[in-house]
C-alpha cells in the first residue's frame, strides 16, 4: 500500500468517526459526509451544507441556531426518524435555511418508512421562527405549537420555542424553493400540533416558492403573524387546513392548490387529526394575548389570490364541523380573489362572526377603496351553497352579483383537464391537471386589474419575482398556460 493510499483510507476513517461522535452535528470545522447515509441528532449551531449524496436522518428536535445558516443542495432526501415520535428541524430567529432545489431535483423531507407503510405523524415537520410581527402578547413569550415537551434546552430536544416579541417584517430567514414535506406532523396533546409548514412571524426579506405538503398531519402551511410572500404552493390530503393564516399575518399568497378527498389516519402515538379539514382557516387573533379580542393589530389581512381549493364532497369524511372551502373568523380581514372552491359539501366560505364583517366594512358590497375584508371572482363547483348560513355562521355572506361569486353548474371531473372520478391509494400526481378546461368555470372571469386596497397590497414584486396582479382567470392555473405543479409534486397517501 503506497502512501498516498494509506493517507486516503485514514482521511475517509476520521470523516467517518467525527460523524458518529458529533451525530454529524455542529462540530468544529467542517464536516466531510462520504455519499451514503447520515444522521442528525444535535442542534446546528454553525453554517452548515446537505449534500445530495447523502441521505440524512432527523433523529430528535434538531434546531438551527445562533445565527447559523444551514443550506440544503437540489436534490438532497432529508427523513424524519419514525422511532424519534415529532423528529423535527426547527430554524430558529436569526438563523437561515437556503433549501433551494429544482424541478428537476426537488428536496424532500420526508418519513424514514418505506413507501406504502408512511402515514402522516411519522416525523414532525419543518418549522421556521423569524422577527416579524405578530399580534397577541403574552407574558414570558408565546410558545410554537408542539414544542415545550422538555424542561431545559438541551440540544436536540423539543424544548420550548417562542416567536413573539419581533419588530422586523421585513426580517430575512432565508429561502425554500421546490421543496417537499411529506408525512409530517405531530400532537403531544390536543390542539398543540406542528405542521407540515410551520411560520412562525416570519419576515417578508424569506423567500417562499414551489412548495408542496403531502399527507400531513395537522395544517399543511401555518402562519402565524409576520408578512413573508409565498407563491406556487401544493397541498395534497392534509389533516386540517390547508392553508391557514392568523395573529397578524399581512403577506401575499398566489397560486394555491389544495386537495382534500378523504380524511387521513395518522401513525400511533403522534395525535390525531382534525375532523373538520378546511381549504382556508383565517384567524384575526385568538386565545391568550389578544389585548384586544379580535381586533387586535395589526389585523390579519393578507392577500390571497389565484387559488384552486377542492373539497372531499362528503360530509362523512369531511366530519361534523368542517367541509368549508373558506373560513373566516375570528375579526380576520383579507382580499380574496380569482379562486375556484370545489367540492365543499357544507359551503364555500362561511364569514363566522360579527368582527370578520365589519372588515369588510358592513356591507354586503364591500368597497375596495375602504374595507380590509374582500372576496371577489370566485366560482363554485360541486358546492351546494356559497356562503354557510345559520348556525356557527352569523354573517350571511356577500352579494353574489356584486362580487362576481357564481356557481358552476359543471363538475369538478369536467372543469379541471384532469381530475379522476374517484382517489384511491394508487392515485397519482399525473392524474391531476389543474388547468381549467375550455369554457369551464374558472377558465375566464378573472378580476383583472386590482384596484383600492387590494392593488396597494399586490404592488411590488415578492423576492421570489413573484408580481401579484390580477388575472382574466380564476384558479392557480392559467387555460393553455404553464403548469408549474408538474413534475416536482407528488401524490401517494403512504
Amino acid at each position: 500500500m503506497n502512501v498516498r493510499t494509506r493517507l486516503s483510507i485514514m482521511a475517509a476513517f476520521a470523516a467517518a468517526m467525527s460523524i458518529v461522535a458529533c451525530g454529524d452535528d455542529d462540530p468544529v470545522g467542517p464536516i466531510v459526509v462520504p455519499p451514503g447515509d447520515a444522521d442528525i441528532t444535535l442542534d446546528i449551531l454553525a453554517d452548515r451544507t446537505l449534500h445530495a449524496e447523502t441521505t440524512y436522518t432527523i433523529k430528535g428536535f434538531v434546531h438551527v441556531g445562533n445565527g447559523a445558516t444551514l443550506t440544503i443542495e437540489a436534490g438532497t432526501r432529508i427523513v424524519g426518524d419514525f422511532a424519534t415520535i415529532g423528529s423535527s428541524l426547527f430554524v430558529l430567529r436569526g438563523a437561515k435555511i437556503n433549501a433551494v432545489g429544482t424541478a428537476d431535483k426537488p428536496i424532500v423531507f420526508t418519513s424514514s418508512q418505506p413507501a406504502g407503510s408512511r402515514a402522516p405523524g411519522d416525523w414532525g415537520g419543518l418549522i421556521i421562527v423569524g422577527n416579524g410581527v405578530i399580534n397577541r402578547v403574552v407574558t414570558g413569550g408565546l410558545e410554537i405549537e408542539g414544542t415545550g415537551t422538555v424542561t431545559g434546552t438541551a440540544s436536540g430536544t423539543n424544548y420550548r420555542v417562542t416567536y413573539d416579541g419581533g419588530v422586523t417584517n421585513t426580517d430575512n430567514s432565508g429561502e425554500l424553493k421546490y421543496v417537499r414535506v411529506e408525512y409530517a406532523g405531530y400532537a403531544p396533546s390536543l390542539n398543540n400540533e406542528l405542521n407540515s409548514f410551520t411560520f412562525g412571524a416570519v419576515g417578508s426579506g424569506t423567500k417562499l416558492s414551489y412548495l408542496q405538503s403531502m399527507a400531513g398531519l395537522d395544517d399543511s402551511f401555518e402562519f402565524f403573524g409576520g408578512a413573508v410572500d409565498a407563491d406556487h404552493l401544493v397541498s395534497y390530503e392534509s389533516g386540517d387546513d390547508h392553508f391557514d393564516m392568523s395573529e397578524g399575518y399581512v403577506g401575499r399568497l398566489q397560486h394555491l392548490v389544495a386537495l382534500q378527498s378523504t380524511q387521513l389516519t395518522p401513525r400511533n402515538g403522534a395525535g390525531t387529526p382534525s375532523s373538520d379539514p378546511q381549504g382556508i382557516e383565517n384567524d384575526g387573533c385568538s386565545g391568550t394575548g389578544c389585548t384586544n379580542g379580535f381586533d387586535s393589530s395589526p389585523l390579519n389581512v393578507p392577500l390571497v389570490a389565484n387559488f384552486t381549493l377542492v373539497g372531499t364532497n362528503s360530509t362523512t369524511t369531511s366530519g361534523s364541523s368542517g367541509g368549508i372551502g373558506m373560513m373566516l373568523r375570528r375579526g380576520t380581514g383579507g382580499y380574496y380573489v380569482n379562486g375556484i372552491l370545489a367540492r365543499w359539501p357544507r359551503a364555500g366560505i362561511s364569514i363566522r362572526d360579527a368582527e370578520t364583517y365589519a372588515r369588510a366594512g358592513g356591507t354586503d358590497t364591500p368597497d375596495p377603496a375602504t374595507a380590509d375584508l374582500i372576496v371577489r371572482n370566485i366560482v363554485h363547483v360541486e358546492t351546494p351553497t356559497m356562503f354557510q348560513t345559520g348556525g356557527s355562521s352569523v354573517q350571511n355572506g356577500f352579494d353574489a352579483t356584486a362580487n362576481a361569486l357564481t356557481p358552476s353548474a359543471s363538475l369538478a371531473t369536467a372543469v379541471f383537464t384532469g381530475f379522476p372520478a374517484t382517489f384511491t391509494n394508487a392515485t397519482t400526481a399525473v392524474a391531476l391537471d389543474w388547468t381549467p378546461a375550455a369554457g369551464a368555470g374558472g377558465s375566464s372571469g378573472g378580476l383583472t386589474t386590482f384596484t383600492g386596497k387590494i392593488a396597494t397590497k399586490a404592488a411590488g414584486a415578492s423576492p421570489t419575482g413573484n408580481v401579484f396582479s390580477g388575472t382574466a382567470y380564476m384558479g392557480a392555473a392559467a387555460p393553455g398556460g404553464d403548469k408549474w405543479w408538474q413534475g416536482w409534486t407528488v401524490y401517494a397517501r403512504n
